[in-house]
């Protein structure tokens, strides 16, 4: 069977490595000039399989507005504030309201979270692919007794599910992280022992090269302009291809996996999808001291700041902005991130050599991806990840893959239904 991917990032290129491996023949339609080259680019380096969380949550309400117009607060709007931007808001507050949801969505993204960390496991053992990846944990910092007593309830969560974690004391979190300074607010730890790190931008790119070598084919860019489909069909997708001309290719089935451009391609076949581009920021630079850099992955809370060794590399990550899809990468926004990296790790890296990127996570307004069939029987969904296309992308693959095949998914998909927000 021919299948089309749409979209050329993480989870894409995922998506037809599985499809491949199953013997399909895959064409894989990418905008950008390289896989790996938009959100998978620059984000927070961390394969976070525990530390996954719908977006609506309820207990994050009352802390927004005060983040808002903290100077260092992790949440930023743009003013005034888009439509579409208003619209995701209030979604995402009734959703948050909606009783049981929350819990019912994280335990759903804890079981793919385990799901995925067991195949990367296979798919690094199978290709050794070479993007600076590792499986040492991560260390969600506690500055406060009340982010520890929160830390306290999502260890009894993932106790309840089997998922490895340990709390830890400051003594112990240095003991873990030698190269953490001292001083600084430190309450405790929540350690998640079974997640990982790693570049996605360069495994991206490794397995893209590993689909080619096994016949899948990948057209840059090219844009996916729309769908065309019968009453039960999708038939083709009309694109415009390399040379600026209009094309139109026929496939058996079609994956959407174009992240913030999803939405796009499925409304006109009666689908909804309220996905939005949620903006992040990153610097990745080089290590000075490693000896001073962490040692895998460190959640500051005090900043809401992910910073993680990527070999001979520092990547710190920060910030959920609503902008819509301004491209602009305020000084302000580095500078909190910089102070980040310098209060935990002063002089472990060289911050006046930093790469800054800021990117797009298709963030759905209750949290969960959109993954399996669409409104046509030979149209699929993969997509919508949000902050954890990284953290999904082998598993959300995996399973996107069965349900193409007729099989039975290895995880219960109904809090990632493409149809929910028609109901």
């Amino acid at each position: 069977m021919h299948v089309v991917v749409i979209g050329g990032g993480v989870v894409g290129v995922t998506t037809a490595w599985e499809l491949r491996r199953r013997g399909h023949q895959v064409t894989v339609l990418e905008r950008l000039d390289m896989a790996g080259s938009e959100t998978s680019k620059g984000n927070a380096a961390q394969r976070s399989y525990g530390v996954v969380y719908p977006w609506a949550d309820p207990s994050m309400v009352f802390k927004a507005l005060p983040w808002l117009v903290k100077q260092d607060g992790p949440l930023k709007l743009r003013v005034p504030p888009s439509l579409d931007a208003i619209r995701f808001m209030f979604l995402t507050l009734r959703y948050a309201w909606s009783p049981g949801l929350f819990g019912f969505n994280k335990r759903a993204m804890l079981r793919l979270g385990v799901h995925s960390r067991n195949r990367f496991l296979k798919l690094e053992d199978e290709l050794q692919l070479k993007f600076d990846g590792d499986h040492r944990g991560l260390l969600h910092l506690a500055s406060t007794p009340d982010e520890l007593e929160e830390h306290r309830r999502t260890h009894r969560v993932l106790t309840e599910m089997g998922i490895e974690s340990r709390l830890l004391t400051p003594e112990q979190v240095y003991e873990a992280e030698p190269g953490m300074a001292r001083g600084g607010p430190l309450c405790g730890a929540l350690s998640y022992d079974t997640d990982g790190t790693g570049d996605c931008h360069l495994f991206t790119r490794e397995l893209a090269r590993a689909c080619e070598d096994k016949g899948v084919r990948f057209r840059y860019n090219v844009q996916a302009e729309r769908l065309i489909a019968g009453a039960d069909l999708v038939e083709s997708v009309v694109l415009r291809n390399e040379s600026g001309q209009q094309e139109t290719l026929a496939a058996d089935a079609f994956v959407v996996s174009a992240g913030c451009w999803s939405p796009e391609l499925v409304r006109p076949l009666g689908l909804k999808l309220p996905v939005y581009p949620i903006k992040g920021y990153s610097i990745t630079v080089p290590l000075r001291n490693p000896d001073n850099a962490p040692a895998s992955t460190i959640h500051d809370d005090n900043y809401k700041v992910v910073s993680t060794r990527l070999g001979d590399r520092l990547r710190a990550t920060g910030f959920v902005e609503l902008a819509d899809f301004n491209r602009d990468i305020p000084d302000a926004r580095i500078a909190t991130i910089r102070k980040s990296v310098e209060s935990r790790y002063p002089g472990c890296a060289d911050l006046s050599a930093a790469e800054t990127w800021t990117g797009f996570r298709p963030m759905t307004p209750d949290g969960p991806a959109i993954i399996g069939r669409g409104p046509r029987h030979n149209l699929y969904l993969n997509t919508g990840h949000g902050t954890f296309g990284w953290t999904f992308c082998a598993g959300s693959a995996d399973v996107i893959a069965q349900v193409i095949d007729g099989e039975e998914p290895a995880v219960c998909l109904d809090a990632f239904r493409p149809g929910r927000y028609q109901e």
